[in-house]
């Protein structure tokens, strides 16, 4: 586990390096990232050669969380994890929920901090003494120091932190601009947008081989404690033949999925086919649902428009029945109208009502307990789901038609449920599918009642 002591101290950086590092010696690495990001997992992706995998203690049990890493980690030579903000921030000062701690103990991996000395030295002793005592059960094995600037600075603070700390310094990584991640409004530039990264890997990897004790690093995670046991509460025995063809949007506007959501519907039966909402001429006519994920939709808003045919084509399905399930992004594309950062109005596909129009500043980021207001193709009505929001655009509140009552952290409707057969399911709220298997079983069942 790669953890942090804040957010922006370099765990991507340092995460995809050693990646990178594990990889060139013929090591199979799989990469999990902790919480419901979905940007940094893109590069994590990128330098493992492996889809990256979510693990979040709010969103998901601990059997759940487990089953998802081992089922994953089994199959490779080495896991590495990147951690989630700092190392104890959860879902308050207190609670240690949804935090990298959290997690790291939950899959008893040893944990690398990240502590950035950039305008420290000895001081870096006390952050890490801070870290190391918080929680004796947690298994903090050593330190990487980021943003060093001389040989001197790196050996006064790596004598502190070793001495005063007693923790191991595993390595650093220097004052470098061409390391620094690109970012935007709702973070880090994903990687697939990225035309350089090979080339940014590169320099990464090359830098870590350098200053970063590899060997160190291998040797930890031969250390670690044995994979924990994991029953399966998400993934039954026997997977269920092949039987529903649906539409998965993926394309430079929306990206934003977790891949054990994938592997959930694809054990219920679906088999999951890629669509472009940007660049297809429609949706291929055997489809028989369609799940619209997050990602940057504002970007594109011209190009979505003026792909007339695909919009088209989408309506015509989803007023038949053909079940449509939007999230975040892929709930203001189907939308009536976007209206960009810049003002511009854009037509949508209209399947709900109301404009999505981008604000100056974050609308709502944070975990969220919500229930079900209605039936939908995902949750009967009454159910009660824990989901993650992080938006920059706004719609009018739902009323009659609302998916959902925001129970936590404070009260209010949200999302749309529409169509003739309640087929279409438009929402803010971003959903992990490991939190109940359930929701991918329901939405494969309703794609496969329809009758072309």
């Amino acid at each position: 586990m790669v953890g942090g002591t804040r957010s922006g101290v370099g765990k991507t950086i340092i995460s995809c390096g050693i990646i990178s590092a594990l990889k060139s010696r013929h090591l199979k690495v799989q990469p999990f990232k902790c919480g419901p990001d979905y940007i940094d997992p893109t590069y994590l992706s990128s330098a493992a050669g492996l889809p990256c995998r979510n693990l979040d203690s709010f969103l998901l049990s601990k059997p759940n969380l487990v089953e998802i890493f081992t089922r994953a980690a089994i199959k490779v030579d080495v896991a590495v994890v990147e951690g989630v903000m700092g190392l104890y921030d959860g879902l308050n000062g207190l609670a240690a929920t949804g935090s990298t701690a959290e997690i790291a103990k939950w899959i008893q991996a040893p944990v690398v901090l990240v502590v950035d000395v950039e305008k420290i030295s000895g001081s870096a002793a006390a952050i890490s003494l801070g870290y190391r005592l918080l929680d004796p059960e947690l298994n903090l094995a050593g330190v990487i120091l980021n943003g060093v600037g001389s040989p001197s600075h790196l050996s006064s603070a790596t004598e502190a932190v070793e001495k005063r700390a007693n923790l191991p310094v595993l390595g650093y990584l220097s004052k470098r601009a061409e390391l620094i991640l690109p970012e935007r409004h709702l973070g880090l530039i994903p990687a697939y947008e990225k035309e350089e990264k090979s080339e940014w890997i590169e320099k990464i990897v090359k830098q870590v081989e350098s200053t970063i004790d590899v060997a160190a690093i291998i040797n930890l995670a031969r250390k670690a404690k044995p994979l924990p046991e994991a029953k399966s509460n998400l993934f039954s025995q026997k997977e269920n033949p092949i039987r529903v063809p649906m539409a998965i949007a993926q394309d430079e506007a929306f990206g934003f999925y977790y891949p054990d959501n994938f592997d959930l519907l694809t054990h219920f039966g679906a088999s999951l086919r890629p669509v472009s909402p940007l660049h297809d001429g429609e949706i291929p006519s055997d489809i028989q649902g369609i799940y619209i994920g997050g990602g940057f939709p504002e970007l594109y808003a011209r190009e979505l428009e003026s792909n007339t045919k695909f919009k088209k084509s989408l309506g015509e399905a989803a007023g038949a029945g053909m079940p449509v399930y939007a999230e975040c992004g892929g709930l203001m594309y189907i939308s009536q109208r976007m209206v960009n950062f810049e003002g511009d109005e854009h037509v949508m596909v209209g399947l709900v009502p109301g404009w999505a129009r981008m604000q100056g500043g974050r609308v709502r980021m944070g975990y969220v307990v919500a229930q079900t207001l209605r039936d939908s193709i995902l949750a009967p009505r009454g159910q009660v789901l824990r989901g993650h929001l992080f938006h920059w655009s706004a719609m009018p509140e739902p009323h009659d038609n609302a998916a959902y009552r925001i129970l936590e952290p404070r009260e209010q409707l949200e999302g749309f449920i529409l169509g003739s057969r309640s087929n279409i399911l438009g929402s803010y709220l971003h959903l992990h599918f490991g939190s109940d298997p359930e929701l991918a079983r329901r939405f494969v069942d309703a794609c496969a009642d329809i009758v072309h």
